[in-house]
């Protein structure tokens, strides 16, 4: 029998609601997180992945932003979209947790480092300060910390970037969540150190189960860490399928022009694609296929300009936007 999801995300919309007008954010976004599982957002800046998880978060102020009435966010059958900001608050930081692409500005400057991690355990599971700082150092260590004990009584600036991420991560698995999103977590560093960050947090979750939703513009980076691949573009979900499924057969015209910029996927010596002109302005809503403009691996001539492309399942797990160009 299969496993149920223990998140299942249906017919997200979000826009905010300004003086300006109104911006189309997120647009009919679906998906579903099992335990233990990856999945992996792709998609450039301004494709909605972070507005989509700020919103499961209830991160969002509302107004300006609006959330369907028609979407739902099932977490073990209780809908995130609909809790107080109480019923939130048990949640965030206790069975669900999130790690943002900087930690500097997350982590607050006047408190210590083992203060910081062992929050989550006063608040949540009502531990005398004392108990929550021993577990606290006892994570930071799992974390790949060097001397936690002495390191958990520093603050945020005289840790590295690298060391920061490290704490993020142990403040955000210090209560064992079921779920955990991780907002471009490697962002700001470099090479050697996102890869020691990202099979940290592979290793973390396998040994506590936790679901992972690990968003990323990188292609590179969701190949080898994620399961299953989401790839959003203006908004909107494109295609989504399991991660080797994906890499093999990519059917969206999007995901193709994706793969073909990633310079490991040329030969040394060949011109790099890239993908012509910008992601529509959100300001009103797309009647049509989104990529038509920016579309040069498919038919352009044939994209959609009446309706929006339904998702479809073109082969068992694998879904994609069923416009005839872009699968051209």
């Amino acid at each position: 029998m299969t496993e149920q999801p223990i998140l299942s995300v249906k017919n997200l919309s979000v826009d905010f609601r300004t003086r300006a007008g109104v911006n189309y954010a997120v647009n009919d976004v679906s998906f579903e997180l099992r335990r233990g599982e990856t999945l992996g957002i792709v998609g450039e800046s301004g494709s909605g992945k972070s507005v989509t998880c700020s919103a499961l978060m209830g991160l969002l102020p509302r107004p300006p932003a609006h959330i369907a009435d028609q979407a739902t966010a099932l977490f073990e059958g209780a809908d995130l979209l609909r809790m107080s900001e109480r019923e939130l608050a048990r949640l965030r930081g206790n069975r669900i947790s999130m790690i943002f692409q900087d930690p500097m500005t997350s982590l607050n400057p006047c408190m210590t480092i083992g203060d910081q991690v062992a929050e989550p355990l006063v608040i949540h599971r009502n531990m005398r300060r004392k108990d929550a700082l021993h577990l606290a150092i006892e994570e930071l260590e799992r974390t790949g910390i060097p001397n936690a004990a002495e390191r958990a009584r520093s603050y945020p600036h005289e840790f590295s970037g690298g060391m920061r991420q490290r704490v993020m991560i142990a403040m955000a698995l210090i209560t064992r969540p079921q779920f955990l999103i991780a907002d471009e977590p490697t962002t700001a560093l470099d090479v050697t150190v996102q890869k020691q960050v990202l099979d940290l947090l592979r290793t973390r979750q396998q040994e506590l189960g936790t679901a992972i939703i690990l968003i990323t513009h990188d292609l590179g980076v969701v190949r080898q860490y994620a399961h299953r691949i989401q790839v959003m573009y203006a908004g909107s979900a494109v295609e989504c399928a399991p991660t080797d499924e994906l890499l093999s057969h990519p059917l969206h015209a999007y995901t193709r022009s994706l793969m073909a910029s990633i310079p490991a996927m040329h030969t040394k010596g060949s011109r790099l694609q890239t993908i012509p002109g910008f992601p529509p302005t959100l300001r009103k809503p797309i009647c049509g296929c989104a990529f038509r403009p920016r579309n040069i691996v498919g038919k352009p001539e044939l994209c959609l300009t009446d309706r929006v492309p339904e998702m479809i399942e073109h082969r068992p797990g694998h879904f994609v936007r069923n416009c005839p160009g872009c699968l051209a």
